[in-house]
């Protein structure tokens, strides 16, 4: 296996907590109506446009449209978003650090819409600590797209077989494989742990 000299971490589900059921549970309390909701209205495939760059503005004027009905709730998406991202995990923060402390190379590459991350960035000083943050809102890509990861390993000089890639979406994990990146799946911060100690990445 090729010696690794770059990491890159995604990071919401693997450094900050992401769920829209947060506010929701409240907003929506009926759990089969909120089901509905996010798989009819607020969908996933809906939310992502905004993290390839599209503006809340047009995104709620979009669904609006369709769904003059649930206007309130579908401006509740952003409104309260800052709900949805509650909290890091310590643990993974504790060892994303730990390897910038011991002289690694950390870069981030997130899907992640432009203005949420400015405010991300504001509530999560950690966020500074690596070298550089790829973030596809502001260059209007998004993973799995193979072109994302090369603009990353460009932006950011990285050997693509040199590098490893952290992410919690299969789907990610595979994109990087398929750009020529070292890639595992996140589940928890120990189990990382073990997984880049196998590589000989030591925190």
């Amino acid at each position: 296996m090729t010696e690794i000299r770059h990491i890159v971490f995604d990071i919401g589900k693997v450094l900050v907590h992401y769920d829209p059921d947060l506010p929701f549970s409240r907003l929506i309390p009926d759990e089969t109506e909120r089901k509905r909701f996010f798989e009819t209205i607020c969908t996933h495939e809906w939310n992502i446009e905004q993290d390839r760059g599209r503006s809340w503005e047009e995104a709620e004027s979009l669904l609006i449209a369709e769904h003059p009905d649930h206007e309130e709730n579908i401006r509740n998406f952003r409104r309260h978003w800052h709900e949805m991202v509650p909290h890091a995990y310590d643990d993974s923060v504790e060892l994303m650090e730990a390897l910038i402390d011991k002289g690694h190379d950390v870069t981030m590459l997130t899907n992640w819409a432009k203005d949420t991350f400015t405010e991300a960035r504001q509530r999560f000083p950690f966020l500074e600590r690596p070298r550089g943050i790829t973030v596809s809102g502001e260059i209007g890509m998004i993973k799995p797209d193979r072109g994302i990861y090369d603009h990353h390993a460009s932006t950011f000089g990285l050997n693509p077989s040199e590098t490893i890639f952290i992410d919690d979406s299969p789907k990610n994990v595979e994109g990087a494989k398929a750009a020529g990146w070292q890639a595992v799946l996140f589940t928890d911060a120990a189990t990382l742990r073990r997984d880049l100690e196998q590589r000989g990445i030591e925190a």
